[in-house]
C-alpha cells in the first residue's frame, strides 16, 4: 500500500499570500483555518526562533480540519548555537515548551543545520542517539525540563508516531556514514534541493522534502516541478528515483513511505500556487474540501 503523500508550505502568515492566495478581506485570524483546508501540512517556524506555549499550539490545532498535520522546526539553541552538542536538557525544554499539545495532529520535527556547520559524525551520533522515537521516549526526555518561563506540558495523548528529519547543507555531509547514521536511527535526510544540498538519498521510513526553487534558481518552472512531483510519487509508492542526485545511490528496493513536502524560501510567494498544482497532479485534496 502506498503511503500518504501531503504537500504544503512553510508557515501561513505571507503578506504576498493574500493577494494571490488568500480570499479578498479574509481576516488574518482566519488564514490558518483556510490554509490547512486547502494543503496538507504546514511547518511551523516559530519554534525555531522561541518556545511557544502549549495554548498556542491547542489553538491552531483547533483551526486546522481533521486530517491535518503540522511539522515542527527545531529550536535554533539546539541548532545554531550550541550545535548539536551537549544538547539534552535544551531538548528536553523544547519537547516540554508545549509542542506535544498538538496531540494527533504533530507531524516530524525538523532539525535545520546552519550552513557553516560541518559533518562531525561523533557529535552527529550524540543527537542521532538523543532524539525521542516513542511518546514515551518524548515525555521522559521533556521530563528532564528546567525551563521555568512556562510550566512544562508532558501530555502525549493522542501522538502515535515521532518523526524527525535532520537538513544539512555544508558539502562535508555528502559521506557515506552521515547516511548510514540516519538509517541506523529512521531519521529523514531533508530534500533540500539546493545547489549546496541537492542530494535525495532516503534514510527514514518516511520522507521529508523542503522545496526551495531549483538548485541554482529562486524558482521552478513547469517541467521541473513536474520532476519534483514524480519524486513524490515514487517515493509514496516504493518506487527508485533515477534522476536525482545521491550520496550512496538509490535504494534496490524502496519501501512505500508517507511523504511530507513543502515549498518554501526563496520560492515563498508561489507556495501555495505550487502546493496546489502538485496536489492536482497527484489527484490530492485538502482535508477541508
Amino acid at each position: 500500500m502506498a503511503g500518504t503523500i501531503r504537500l504544503g508550505t512553510a508557515g501561513w502568515v505571507f503578506e504576498p499570500w493574500r493577494k494571490n492566495f488568500y480570499p479578498d478581506g479574509l481576516k488574518q485570524r482566519e488564514e490558518l483555518a483556510y490554509a490547512s483546508a486547502q494543503l496538507g501540512n504546514i511547518e511551523i517556524n516559530a519554534t525555531f526562533y522561541s518556545h511557544q506555549k502549549a495554548t498556542s499550539f491547542e489553538n491552531w490545532a483547533s483551526q486546522t480540519p481533521d486530517d491535518f498535520v503540522f511539522t515542527v522546526k527545531g529550536h535554533q539553541l539546539v541548532t545554531h548555537i550550541k550545535r548539536l552538542k551537549d544538547v539534552e536538557i535544551p531538548l528536553a525544554n523544547f519537547f516540554a515548551s508545549g509542542v506535544m499539545a498538538l496531540g494527533r495532529k504533530l507531524g516530524p520535527f525538523c532539525w535545520q543545520l546552519p550552513g557553516n556547520s560541518s559533518y562531525d559524525p561523533a557529535r552527529m551520533e550524540d543527537f542521532l542517539a538523543l532524539l525521542p522515537q516513542t511518546p514515551d521516549e518524548l515525555t521522559t526526555l521533556a521530563g528532564k525540563t528546567d525551563y521555568a518561563k512556562n510550566p512544562p506540558y508532558l501530555d502525549a495523548t493522542g501522538i502515535g508516531r515521532v518523526r524527525h528529519a535532520i537538513e544539512v547543507r555544508h558539502k562535508s555531509f555528502a559521506d557515506e556514514r552521515f547516511i548510514a547514521q540516519l538509517r541506523r536511527y529512521n531519521v529523514a535526510l531533508v530534500v533540500a534541493d539546493t545547489a549546496d544540498w541537492p542530494h535525495i538519498d532516503q534514510t527514514a521510513d518516511f520522507s521529508y522534502a523542503r522545496l526551495q526553487g531549483a538548485p541554482g534558481r529562486e524558482s521552478y518552472s513547469t517541467d521541473e516541478r513536474d520532476a519534483r512531483t514524480g519524486w513524490l510519487k515514487a517515493w509514496a509508492e516504493g518506487s527508485a528515483v533515477a534522476d536525482g542526485t545521491y550520496v550512496t545511490g538509490p535504494e534496490a528496493a524502496p519501501p512505500p513511505r508517507d511523504v511530507f513536502a513543502f515549498f518554501v524560501s526563496t520560492d515563498k510567494e508561489h507556495a501555495p500556487d505550487n502546493a496546489r498544482a502538485v496536489m492536482a497532479m497527484l489527484g490530492l485534496k485538502g482535508p477541508g474540501e
